[in-house]
């Protein structure tokens, strides 16, 4: 820049919306990024991280048992074996989540119930219930018949 001063103006399309406890959440559009800090559920987000601390943490030798962890961290050792759970779970997955591109329905309550240790099966399981969701939807909309609901399925 020579001589006079320049001056130069960006407009950022942004939302703004709030969230529980009162957060505000700045948004970009869908097309200026490809992650969208919406569509992350900090929920499943902090567990994931928590989770995989706390594994870093019993493979150093931090701590000998679950009970130890537990301890140290004031909550149910049952919790902490429920959370810890969550490292088993595909890459794939894990990285849904952490995009924020996971189902609709996944929740930190659903994912801690009891699910196959292998990735390939954890996948089936998840299309399963993402197609047994949209089953559900169809009926429920399809009005007060049921087998109107089960025409739209064929």
């Amino acid at each position: 820049m020579t001589g006079a001063a320049q001056m130069l103006t960006v407009r950022v399309p942004l939302a703004v919306r709030k969230q529980r406890g009162g957060r505000k959440l700045m948004i970009a559009p869908a097309s200026a990024t490809n992650r969208e800090a919406s569509a992350g559920d900090t929920t499943l987000v902090k567990a994931l991280a928590r989770a995989f601390r706390w594994r870093r943490m019993m493979e150093a030798g931090q701590y000998g048992t679950i009970n130890e962890l537990a301890a140290t961290e004031k909550i149910n050792s049952s919790y902490v074996s429920r959370l810890l759970r969550l490292t088993l779970l595909a890459p794939n997955i894990v990285e849904a989540i952490l995009d924020g591109r996971q189902p609709e329905g996944m929740t930190l309550p659903g994912l801690m119930e009891p699910f196959p240790v292998e990735w390939e099966q954890q996948v089936i399981q998840r299309l399963q219930d993402k197609l047994m969701s949209r089953s559900n939807e169809i009926l429920i909309g399809a009005g007060d018949s049921t087998n109107q609901g089960f025409k739209s399925l064929r």
